[in-house]
């Protein structure tokens, strides 16, 4: 197994969220959009390859996009994610267009990356401290044989907006510093008193602003797609011929958890 890390960039919905590449829009002092933000931060990290999960219709465009942006920094390589990525033998609802979700999205990049890797949205902006501190994770868990996952959570204050409300997955540890269970909470904004709450049938909830959430930025090891497949093709078996039915990386982690076959250890970033 190779030691530098690897940045999954999951990008395949961006084309069916948007009807185009917004996330491409520029913003930055020099045009840069988030995505450059984020490949330059895990550089500084050390990452040495990041690979893009797109797809295909808008996969050439994706790459003239960062063509001789990053190529003298970082290695970049392309997957694509699709319907038909699906092992033989597994119906398929006739009419579905929805991509399979981001466990699936996940293992679309084995067979580039054999070494530990770090998952984020395309569209999300993270922060250079999230790089370094799942970077160290992975030199600690190297150093020292171990292969754990890991999480990389928020305090919530951090993650909200002042424009409205925002859906966070609200994270649990075991109290050892592993992950628990993630519950995924929609609504959460300021209240009038600017208190951080959210309403849950008819009942209003309030939340302290350290309260861990996921912003999606998983650290995984090359066993994922291993545990992956295994998972995965039970979710077809049971709900395969769904119209919008999507196998989430939270779903895979959450079964990984519970049958004891992985720890996931809760990461901060400030």
């Amino acid at each position: 197994m190779k030691k530098d890390p690897t940045l999954l960039v999951l990008a395949a919905g961006m084309g069916s969220r948007y009807g185009g590449l917004k996330q491409m829009d520029a913003f930055g002092p020099s045009g840069e959009t988030i995505l450059d933000y984020s490949i330059y931060d895990a550089i500084e990290a050390g990452f040495e390859k990041v690979v893009f999960v797109v797809r295909e219709h808008f996969i050439d465009d994706f790459r003239s996009f960062f063509r001789g942006k990053f190529d003298d920094k970082i290695e970049s390589v392309y997957v694509t994610q699709e319907l038909s990525h699906i092992p033989p033998g597994y119906d398929v609802h006739p009419e579905r267009q929805k991509p399979w979700g981001t466990a699936h999205a996940v293992a679309m990049a084995e067979g580039v990356i054999d070494e530990p890797f770090c998952v984020i949205n395309a569209d999300d902006y993270y922060g250079r401290d999230a790089y370094k501190v799942i970077a160290r994770y992975f030199k600690d868990c190297l150093e020292n044989d171990r292969s754990d996952y890991a999480l990389v959570a928020y305090d919530l204050v951090n993650t909200l907006s002042t424009h409205g409300t925002v859906n966070r997955g609200i994270c649990s540890t075991d109290g050892q510093g592993f992950l628990k269970g993630i519950e995924e909470t929609l609504g959460i904004g300021y209240d009038a008193k600017g208190a951080i709450s959210f309403e849950k049938h008819g009942t209003k909830n309030l939340l302290e602003p350290s309260t861990p959430v996921s912003m999606n930025m998983w650290g995984f090891f090359p066993d994922y797609f291993d545990f992956y497949h295994e998972a995965f093709a039970r979710f077809l078996a049971d709900r395969g011929m769904e119209l919008k039915s999507e196998f989430f990386i939270p779903l895979l982690i959450d079964e990984l958890i519970v049958s004891g076959q992985k720890k996931v250890a809760m990461l901060h970033s400030s």
